[in-house]
């Protein structure tokens, strides 16, 4: 007799959802449009359990991210579009092209980039794919990482330097010249794509260091508050001058 083979990790989510969809009424009305913001939530607490580095909670957001992949599965089925083999089938064939020297396919490795600009039609371009709602600076660093792909970087980290340079000359230059709302605006954003591409040169992920100097800030202004309270200054009335002694006091403990 044939022993039952064990479902895989992936198909047990899947016929749970199947299961849901045919038993509970909220989960069989969910379609893909209604799906979306809860995906995007799920994957938001996953990186935030990334950035922590918390092993118990990482689980549990891949947990969560996994249902909703499983949850499109299913609704995949339904409509008769595609199942988990052809979702499956689908990455592995891509893995494969995109190491195509540890799978004896002859060739020799090359950039995401440059297999995309090979396989695409003439029209396409190197940036497309990239959604929309990509927070602002992590859509300049995968900008500047795609057309780094096809060799459009500088070779060091003296271009960026430079350019951060040059921009916040043009930006003081705005300012003084009667500060233009839009072209202020124009200046600044130019002057923080640049602080991202010299990150992403020096290898450091932009978005984690704004997250950590954020992080920094908070806690150091609480700490100001905190001192402010047991010393009957009120914050709201006190001078810039009070407020930096106290900045600096808070500075020294961290």
């Amino acid at each position: 007799m044939t022993q039952r083979q064990e479902p895989s990790a992936l198909g047990r989510i899947v016929e749970l959802v199947r299961d849901l969809r045919n038993r509970c009424s909220w989960d069989r009305a969910q379609t893909r449009a209604t799906l979306r913001p809860y995906l995007v939530e799920e994957v938001l607490e996953l990186d935030h359990a990334l950035a922590a580095n918390d092993a118990d909670a990482i689980k549990q957001e891949v947990g969560d991210v996994l249902l909703h992949v499983a949850f499109q599965i299913v609704l995949g089925e339904e409509t008769g579009e595609f199942g988990s083999e052809d979702v499956t089938n689908a990455i592995v064939t891509k893995m494969k092209r995109r190491h195509p020297h540890l799978f004896d396919l002859g060739d020799e490795p090359e950039t995401w980039e440059r297999q995309k600009l090979r396989e695409s039609s003439s029209t396409a371009s190197i940036l497309d794919g990239l959604p929309p709602t990509l927070p602002a600076i992590l859509m300049a660093y995968r900008l500047q990482e795609r057309a780094a792909g096809v060799g459009f970087d500088w070779p060091d980290t003296d271009g960026p330097r430079a350019k951060i340079s040059e921009e916040l000359t043009e930006l003081d230059q705005e300012i003084e010249n009667g500060q233009d709302t839009g072209r202020v605006e124009a200046e600044i954003g130019d002057l923080l794509f640049s602080i991202v591409n010299l990150a992403r040169k020096i290898g450091c992920d932009p978005r984690a260091a704004l997250e950590k100097a954020n992080q920094k800030f908070e806690r150091r202004f609480r700490d100001v508050e905190r001192l402010a309270a047991e010393r009957d200054v009120d914050v709201g009335r006190a001078s810039l001058e009070e407020l930096e002694v106290l900045w600096k006091e808070a500075k020294q403990s961290g």
